[in-house]
C-alpha cells in the first residue's frame, strides 16, 4: 500500500509491478525490469521495455532503400512506442562497419518513428549496409540495456552519380570560358565523361548547349565577347548521368578588357624578346670589365618611393602596389590609376548607404561602345576641405591598381563636375556579414568554404602586390549573386559606421583600430603586415562559417584584447568542420612568422573543395573554455525570461509568432519539441530547424545540469 499526498484520503494497493518497502510509503518502488518515465505521476503502473520490431521488409532501388517492420510483440504495457533506425556502412566481407555519415537521407526522419515505414536515400552505389530498427518507448532510457532492434542487411546497386559540388573559372577570352571542378563527392563507379551544359544569361535555358570533356577542366568555344553565360555540369558513369550542379555565372571578356589583358602582357613579350640582346650586351660589359682589371663597387641608392615602387616578393610581371600618398600631388595618382568619367555617362538611381565623405548610390553606368551596367556610386559631400578630397580619392588611386576577378572593380572617378564621384561595380547581395545572417543555413559546408577561397585568393593577389590590406576587418568583403566573393578597400570609415558600440580601439600609437578582426602585433604596435592579414581572415572565416555572428559576441574591446593576451582564441561555430577550425587556429598563431601564408590558404581550400570528405568531421565545442572566459557560442537559457528573449539570442526572432501562437509560450515547452513540432509550427528550412534543435538540445543538459531552473 501507499498514499503518494498528505491530506485527506486513505492508502492505496501499489500499481502494478511494483511494491512498497516501508510503512506509510509516499511511492512503490518499481520491481526489477520495470520502470516508470519522469512523467508518469507515482500512482501509474511500472512498465517495461518493448521487444524488438518484427518482419522485416527491404525494397532495393539503386541507392534508396524502403524498410517496412511490424509492431514489437510487447510493448511493455505502454503505448508510446516509437522506432529509431540505426545505419552501418560495411566492408564487402561484413567484417566491420562504421555508422553512416550525415549525407544519408532519413523520410520522415531517422529518430522517433511512430509509422513503421522509412525511405533511406544518398546511399552509396554497390556498397553493404546493415539497418538495425530499434522499438523504444518511455522507459527505454531507465534500463541498463540497450534498446530490443531487428536487423536487415543489404547492398545498394549500381547508381548514376552524385552531382558537382561547385566550379571554378580558370580563364576567360573574348570567346571562351574555361572552368574547372572537383569530382563528384559519390561517383558511384568510373566516371566516363563530364556533359557541360550552358546558355546565356538573359536567355531561357531551354536555348542552352551542350559541350563534354573527359576530364574535369572543360573550355567553352564560340561565345560572344561580354556576356554572361549560365554554367552547369553533370558526370556520367554507366548507370547514366548524374544530375545537373548548381547554376553558376562566369563571363567573357569585352573587347576594352581583352585590349587591357594585351596591354599588360606587351612589357612582357618585349622582355622576352630582349633577353637575348640583354645577355650579349652582359656579356661585352663583363669583358670590358675584366680587360681592364678594375672592380667598380658602388652601392646603388634609390629613394624611398623607388625602393617602395621596384621592390616586392611578387612574381614577374606583377605590378607592386604604389602608396598614393607618396605623391606630392594626390591628383597625380588618381589620374594614373583611375580612369575619368563623364557625368553624362552616370546614372544615379537610388541611395544605398551613407559613408564618411558622403552618400552611397545604386546607379547605372552606360560607357560608349559597352553595355549598360549597375554600378555603386560613392559622393563626396559638399563643403569638403582638400583633405577631405585627397583622402577621398585616395580610396580611388588605392582601388585602381587591382585588376583581380575576386577584388571589387573600380569602373573610374568623376572629378570634374560636383559631386565628385567614385564608381565601382554593384554587388547585388552587399556586405558577406549580413547577407550570410539574412541567409542563415542555406548554404553548404561546400559553398561556404567556395566563399573563403574566393575572398582568400584576392588576398594572395594583394600580399603578392606587396599591398598590405588594413581593412580586411572593415568587413567590406562582398558577395554578387553568384557567390563569388570579392574584397573591396572602402576605408575603414564604413566599419566605423557600422558598429557604433564600442567600435574602435585607439591605440597608444595613434589611430583607430577594428580591435575584433586585427592581429595582436597590429593593436600593440601598429605593424602591419601580410601575416596581421591573415590573422583577420581567420576571424572573417569565423564569420562566414557562423553565418554572420559577430565575433567575442558582446565582449568589450578591451576583453578581447585582454583574452588573446591569455592565448584565448574563437570556439568553432556550430556544425564547422575541424579542419576548417584548425586553418583559423593557424591563422590566430601568436607568432606572426609561424601563420599561414595566403598561398598556402588557398591552396588548402583547395584541397578541401577536391575532397568534400575532409569536412565531414565536425570540430567539437568545448563544454568548458580553457580560459576563463563565457563560451557565448551556445547560450545560457537560464538567462533568458521569455521564448522571445531566447529566439533573439540565437538570431531566430524570425519565429516569435511561430512558437506564440502555437502555444510554445515557455521555455520548458521549447526545451520538449522535437522535428516534428518545428515542422507543424512552419519553420520549413533545413538550416535553421538544425540550429534551433541544436539549442533545444542543449537546454535541455543545461535544465538536466541544473533542476532548479525547471521551477
Amino acid at each position: 500500500m501507499f498514499k503518494a499526498n498528505q491530506g485527506l484520503g486513505i492508502c492505496a494497493p501499489c500499481p502494478a509491478n511494483s511494491r512498497s518497502t516501508a510503512e506509510a510509503s509516499p511511492i512503490c518502488i518499481c520491481r526489477n525490469g520495470y520502470y516508470r518515465a519522469d512523467f508518469d505521476p507515482p500512482e501509474a503502473m511500472c512498465t517495461s521495455v518493448p521487444s524488438g520490431p518484427r518482419n522485416v521488409i527491404s525494397i532495393v532501388n539503386e541507392t534508396s532503400i524502403t524498410l517496412e517492420w511490424h509492431p514489437p510483440r510487447e510493448t511493455g504495457g505502454r503505448d508510446d512506442v516509437t522506432y529509431n533506425i540505426i545505419c552501418k556502412k560495411c566492408r564487402s566481407d561484413r567484417r566491420s562497419c562504421s555508422r553512416c555519415d550525415d549525407n544519408v537521407d532519413f523520410v520522415p526522419r531517422q529518430m522517433g518513428l511512430t509509422d513503421t515505414r522509412v525511405f533511406i536515400s544518398n546511399l552509396w552505389a554497390h556498397t553493404p549496409y546493415t539497418f538495425e530498427i530499434q522499438a523504444v518507448n518511455g522507459v527505454t532510457n531507465k534500463s541498463p540495456f540497450p534498446p530490443q532492434h531487428v536487423s536487415v542487411n543489404i547492398t545498394t546497386n549500381q547508381a548514376a552519380p552524385s552531382t558537382v559540388p561547385i566550379m571554378h573559372q580558370v580563364r576567360a577570352t573574348m570567346k571562351s570560358i574555361t572552368i574547372s571542378w572537383p569530382q563528384p563527392e559519390q561517383p558511384n563507379g568510373i566516371i566516363l565523361d563530364y556533359e557541360i551544359r550552358y546558355y546565356e544569361k538573359d536567355q531561357n535555358e531551354f536555348n542552352s548547349s551542350i559541350s563534354r570533356s573527359q576530364t574535369n577542366t572543360a573550355s567553352i568555344e564560340g561565345l560572344k565577347p561580354g556576356v554572361v553565360y549560365v554554367v552547369q555540369v553533370r558526370a556520367r558513369t554507366v548507370a547514366g548521368y548524374g544530375k545537373y550542379s548548381g547554376k553558376m555565372c562566369f563571363q567573357t571578356l569585352t573587347d576594352e578588357d581583352y585590349k587591357s589583358e594585351l596591354r599588360e602582357q606587351l612589357p612582357l613579350i618585349a622582355g622576352s624578346a630582349a633577353a637575348g640582346v640583354v645577355f650579349i650586351v652582359s656579356l661585352v660589359a663583363i669583358s670590358i670589365v675584366c680587360s681592364r682589371k678594375r672592380t667598380y663597387s658602388k652601392e646603388a641608392v634609390y629613394s624611398d618611393k623607388l625602393q617602395h615602387y621596384s621592390t616586392g616578393r611578387g612574381s614577374p610581371g606583377m605590378k607592386i602596389y604604389i602608396d598614393p600618398f607618396t605623391y606630392e600631388d594626390p591628383n597625380e595618382a588618381v589620374r594614373e590609376f583611375a580612369k575619368e568619367i563623364d557625368v553624362s555617362f552616370v546614372k544615379i538611381e537610388e541611395v544605398i548607404g551613407a559613408g564618411e565623405f558622403g552618400e552611397v548610390y545604386k546607379g547605372r553606368l552606360k560607357l560608349p561602345g559597352k553595355r549598360e551596367i549597375y554600378v555603386a556610386i560613392k559622393t563626396l559631400k559638399a563643403g569638403y576641405s582638400e583633405k577631405q578630397r585627397r583622402d577621398f580619392l585616395s580610396e580611388a588611386s588605392i582601388m585602381g591598381q587591382f585588376d583581380h576577378p575576386n577584388i571589387i572593380r573600380l569602373e573610374g572617378v568623376v572629378t570634374k563636375s560636383r559631386p565628385v564621384m567614385i564608381i565601382t561595380e554593384f554587388m547585388e547581395n552587399g556586405a558577406l556579414d549580413s547577407f550570410l545572417r539574412q541567409n542563415d543555413g542555406q548554404f553548404t559546408v561546400i559553398q561556404l568554404v567556395g566563399m573563403l577561397r574566393g575572398i582568400a585568393a584576392g588576398m594572395k593577389y594583394l600580399s603578392e602586390m606587396n599591398y598590405v590590406h588594413r581593412d580586411l576587418a572593415a568587413r567590406n568583403i562582398l558577395v554578387n549573386s553568384n557567390l563569388v566573393c570579392k574584397v573591396s578597400d572602402f576605408g575603414l570609415s564604413r566599419y566605423l559606421q557600422d558598429d557604433t558600440s564600442d567600435p574602435t580601439y585607439t591605440s597608444s600609437l595613434g589611430g583607430k583600430i577594428p580591435v575584433r578582426w586585427t592581429a595582436p602585433e597590429a593593436i600593440a604596435y601598429r605593424k602591419f603586415t601580410s601575416a596581421s592579414d591573415v590573422w583577420s581572415y581567420g576571424i572573417v572565416m569565423w564569420e562566414v562559417m557562423s553565418f554572420g555572428e559577430r565575433p567575442y559576441w558582446d565582449m568589450s574591446n578591451q576583453d578581447v584584447i585582454n583574452a588573446i593576451e591569455q592565448d584565448y582564441r574563437l570556439p568553432p561555430p556550430m556544425d564547422c568542420p575541424a579542419a576548417l577550425h584548425q586553418l583559423m587556429l593557424d591563422c590566430w598563431q601568436k607568432d606572426r612568422n609561424s601563420r599561414p601564408r595566403f598561398g598556402d590558404i588557398v591552396n588548402t581550400l583547395d584541397k578541401m573543395i577536391r575532397n568534400p570528405a575532409s569536412l565531414k568531421t565536425v570540430a567539437t565545442i568545448p563544454a568548458v573554455p580553457s580560459q576563463p572566459l563565457l563560451d557565448r557560442s551556445i547560450p545560457d537559457f537560464t538567462a533568458f525570461t521569455s521564448v522571445d528573449d531566447w529566439l533573439s539570442a540565437i538570431k531566430m526572432g524570425q519565429y516569435r509568432d511561430n512558437f506564440l501562437s502555437s502555444g510554445f509560450t515557455s521555455l520548458q515547452l521549447v526545451a520538449q519539441m522535437t522535428p516534428e513540432d518545428l515542422l507543424r509550427i512552419g519553420i520549413t528550412l533545413a538550416g535553421h530547424q538544425k540550429k534551433i534543435l541544436n539549442c533545444i538540445q542543449s537546454m535541455r543538459v543545461q535544465m538536466s545540469q541544473s533542476p532548479t531552473s525547471m521551477a
